[in-house]
């Protein structure tokens, strides 16, 4: 009894010490507008974007959200946006989603803006690398492959997506580091071609076709996420509707059976189809997409043709050879594996040729994946990869033959190599790069979330890449020196 008594005492004592205790001070971070974050970054000078949306993010179409841009906790840009998911096999594999999403103004409708001094548009992009938490595996642990090869294609004078790092908040959990970019879309200030309507009286321009997997379409607006986790046959499903297909194979060869068969068919890797990008399928008439397909028909025909001696390739009536020359070569140098078959873009404007880019998606670039030898030009890739649904189309083969391309190529080359392509050059962008990333905390705090048990050496992955890069330029140097 008398224990008893006395423990109720102690209890009561060292209740009232704890309630006559001063209360701890719990830190929180914050913005100078209140705005409470996910994690504390410190003085970092990186973007910080807080995302909160009115609903859960869909695949397709967007959900209106607002996003709040911080820099050194202060908020210097607020707007309203739309957002959904993007990519294909990359939604699909990895836990850490990229995001398109579109500005729009308080009653939801389409309005420019400009971020970061880029020029005013409605559509942009949030990029993020790939993350498979389940497999253990990243890809491009540097996080700076699109920039790397976007800044570099900018340098030689063309037009890239341009956009810079920043790190990302949704509904409260952060996601990392992303690069906020630019969507390759028709505009004076990205792809800068005439407009084309239904209404236009030349129809010559301005075209933009895409090689690359099919998109889903506006039929499946709506289906929840795990139909697009899962529609990997959609990827393959081409119609007459949304693009045309090549008359010739991957080797050059007239195709005897009929386009747009079964997704998936024994025959799909032969095929090469070219989305309509610019204008969507649905606003193209019937003439215009004869036009197109009967212009690249005529591309290929003449490149399939002997060359005559002494005079020049009739292929040159239908190309801007600069620009094929230029997509070659930033492509193989970051050796991008997806260049030529998918994530391909192709540009004609009015009364002008066909023209290759811009660049586009390097995230299986440069020293990442095994497809092909460190030693090898990527349009080589058929010679590795046997019967890929998405293969490189004949053109390349064909073009290195040619007595012309190779010495323009040799020549364009040697003149990008004493300046934006010079080794010192292209260290500098990858250092300027990284040591923002690291000095700011950026590349921590992106691997404090992603990591989780992949094990990523960051300092490695960029004393890889610039091993890669040396190595590759000096192969290309002889390669192309010899031609």
């Amino acid at each position: 009894m008398l224990r008893n008594k006395f423990s109720t005492i102690l209890f009561l004592l060292l209740l009232s010490f704890i309630s006559c205790k001063e209360p701890t001070e719990v830190l929180v971070p914050k913005s100078d507008d209140g705005q409470v974050f996910a994690i504390d970054m410190g003085d970092s000078e990186i973007p910080y974007l807080v995302i909160t949306t009115d609903g859960e993010i869909p695949y397709e179409p967007g959900v209106p959200a607002r996003m709040k841009i911080y820099q050194q906790k202060k908020l210097i840009q607020e707007q309203r946006i739309d957002i959904e998911y993007r990519g294909k096999t990359s939604f699909r594999l990895s836990d850490k989603k990229s995001f398109n999403f579109e500005t729009i103004d308080e009653s939801g409708e389409d309005v420019d803006v400009s971020f970061f001094g880029l020029a005013e548009e409605e559509d942009w992009r949030l990029i993020g690398h790939v993350v498979n938490l389940q497999e253990k595996y990243a890809w491009d642990r540097s996080l700076i492959f699109n920039h790397v090869a976007y800044r570099l294609s900018l340098e030689i004078g063309k037009y890239a997506s341009r956009g810079l790092f920043v790190e990302v908040e949704v509904n409260g959990e952060y996601l990392g580091v992303y690069y906020f970019c630019e969507k390759l879309k028709r505009d004076s200030e990205r792809i800068d071609i005439k407009s084309l309507k239904p209404s236009s009286e030349n129809i010559s321009g301005g075209y933009i076709l895409k090689i690359d997997k099919s998109d889903a379409g506006p039929e499946h607006d709506g289906k929840p996420l795990s139909y697009f986790m899962g529609n990997w046959e959609d990827d393959a499903r081409y119609t007459e509707f949304n693009s045309f297909r090549s008359d010739f194979g991957i080797s050059g060869q007239l195709l005897d059976f009929s386009p747009f068969g079964a997704s998936y068919h024994p025959m799909l890797f032969q095929e090469t189809y070219f989305n309509y990008e610019y204008p969507k399928a649905e606003d193209l008439t019937a003439d215009q997409k004869t036009f197109i397909q009967n212009y690249i028909n005529q591309f290929e025909q003449s490149l399939l043709e002997e060359p005559i001696p002494g005079q020049a390739p009739n292929y040159l009536e239908y190309i801007e050879l600069n620009s094929f020359l230029d997509y070659f070569i930033i492509n193989e140098l970051c050796r991008n594996v997806d260049a030529y078959r998918i994530s391909t873009f192709l540009t004609k404007d009015r009364d002008g040729k066909l023209a290759m880019g811009p660049v586009w998606d390097f995230n299986i670039g440069f020293d990442e994946g095994e497809r092909i030898p460190a030693n090898d030009w990527v349009i080589n890739y058929n010679n590795y990869v046997g019967e890929d649904p998405w293969m490189v189309p004949f053109w390349w083969s064909k073009l290195l033959e040619d007595e012309t391309f190779k010495q323009e190529l040799k020549e364009r080359w040697a003149f990008f190599r004493k300046g934006p392509l010079s080794e010192s050059n292209i260290q500098g962008i990858i250092d300027s790069s990284v040591n923002q990333l690291i000095q700011n905390g950026a590349i921590e705090r992106n691997y404090e979330k992603w990591d989780q048990g992949i094990g990523v050496n960051y300092e490695e992955s960029i004393s890889n890449l610039k091993s890669f890069l040396t190595d590759r330029i000096s192969w290309m140097d002889s390669e192309i020196g010899s031609m």
